[in-house]
């Protein structure tokens, strides 16, 4: 069987091994960051409900599935998180037998259709409102985008009050953050915890301040990372200053203000 709604990634990053496809399905909060493997994902769609693998990325927002048939597909990652709720079709289904359903979706957010020109941005938003006779590869597109926007890092901070517009736009500053792991400087701010729909238990985090990237000297202000056990064997404190090598990435932490996340800290040393 061939899927006629699949879109094929013209190239794509696979995962070398397991390792590495846990850390990105960390990152893209499709596991809980206490996770030692991967779950089973299902995509539903297009009147499917099959069990995928994710098998690489095509960029950060860009996860790759492999289907049944051995097809590849792109979708966001927030898209196929919402696909593995329960109510998944419920949420969905409605829109998608109707025109009127598809131009509303549309008019909540939908971009121009050049930014679904490339493959890297073939789950963003669709050109056209999608309909029940639509190719429903659409649908899937657009769905990506209504949902990236719980996951978009850089959250429009326009300052409510005069007195914060300088805050507020150094916060709206875009950081080039690097690819691969880099040396980092860092002083623990605060210890707490942070919702887990996964789990019975909430997730331990750890905020920073004063983050910066060494080599560079980037100050990134304040980020954060799960409170791993290899980090509370330091028995860390509130002020402990650390350096550290690790991979920065832009996701917020949920229900604060902090726009960055600190991925497997390794060579930790106090100041």
């Amino acid at each position: 069987m061939v899927y006629a709604f699949v879109i094929e990634p013209a190239s794509y990053v696979a995962f070398a091994d397991e390792a590495e496809q846990l850390d990105k399905l960390k990152e893209w909060d499709l596991v809980s960051e206490k996770a030692t493997k991967a779950k089973t994902f299902y995509y539903k769609g297009n009147g499917l409900k099959e069990a995928c693998g994710i098998v690489g990325y095509v960029d950060h927002m860009t996860a790759v599935i492999e289907l049944p048939n051995k097809q590849k597909h792109c979708i966001h990652p927030s898209y196929l998180k919402e696909m593995q709720a329960a109510n998944f079709g419920q949420r969905y289904a409605s829109a998608a037998e109707s025109e009127d359903g598809g131009a509303e979706r549309e008019a909540a957010g939908a971009e121009p259709a050049a930014a679904a020109a490339s493959p890297a941005s073939a789950s963003g938003p669709s050109a056209a409102a999608p309909t029940a006779e639509d190719d429903l590869s659409a649908a899937d597109a657009f769905a990506s985008f209504v949902a990236s926007g719980d996951a978009a890092p850089e959250a429009p901070a326009v300052a409510a009050a005069p007195a914060k517009a300088k805050a507020g736009a150094a916060r709206s500053k875009k950081v080039q953050l690097p690819e691969e792991k880099v040396k980092l400087t860092a002083t623990v701010k605060e210890f707490t915890t942070v919702p887990n729909h996964f789990a019975d238990n909430d997730d331990e985090v750890i905020i920073y301040e004063s983050v910066a990237i060494a080599d560079t000297e980037t100050e990134l202000g304040e980020a954060w990372s799960s409170h791993s056990a290899t980090l509370k064997k330091l028995e860390l404190e509130v002020g402990d200053k650390l350096s550290f090598e690790a991979k920065v990435v832009a996701k917020k932490l949920a229900k604060h203000p902090i726009p960055y996340k600190i991925n497997n800290p390794a060579k930790i040393v106090k100041a």
